[in-house]
């Protein structure tokens, strides 16, 4: 599974740094860094819409970093369970 999250400018303000590192943390917790690939990637075309997360090309905008738990936990995890 590969995981994007906007770095551009945009993004960055919006606090693009603390949602990578959530999705940092919620890899390492749950011991899947060989299975999640996370990158920064420059813009991602939602630039008003706050920090941009593609997750297997299913976008997803305004993500907060007290949001990562929760979408890590209905996106990410869910979807590993199924393959």
């Amino acid at each position: 599974m590969e995981i994007s999250v906007c770095v551009g400018s945009s993004c960055f303000l919006r606090g693009a740094p603390q949602v990578l590192e959530a999705l940092q943390r919620e890899i390492a917790s749950h011991r899947l860094e060989q299975k999640v690939i996370l990158k920064g990637s420059f813009c991602l075309n939602s630039c008003t819409r706050g920090v941009t997360v593609v997750l297997d090309q299913q976008v997803f905008t305004g993500v907060l970093p007290e949001a990562v738990p929760e979408l890590f936990l209905s996106h990410v995890l869910a979807k590993l369970a199924l393959q």
